[in-house]
């Protein structure tokens, strides 16, 4: 019986030493990093935001909608 379960133990931890060896050579690639954006300060509350979240309004950024409402303070 002892023997049964050495053997059950055994084979998950090739199944698990395996499975873990075949994601080793995936991961390895560098991952893919986003390129840096211009940020750009809300008039209204002055809080940096990325350029492609920014709302712009003429040449005013805003953070949000409620501060592209409220105006440039």
């Amino acid at each position: 019986m002892k023997y049964l379960v050495l053997l059950v133990v055994l084979v998950v931890a090739i199944g698990i030493w395996r499975g873990r060896r075949a994601t080793g050579a995936e991961s390895s690639s560098p991952p893919h990093l986003a390129l840096p954006q211009d940020m750009l300060a809300c008039a209204h509350c002055g809080v940096h935001v990325p350029q492609a979240e920014a709302l712009m309004v003429g040449p005013q950024a805003y953070c949000c909608a409620e501060h592209r409402r409220l105006g440039p303070a």
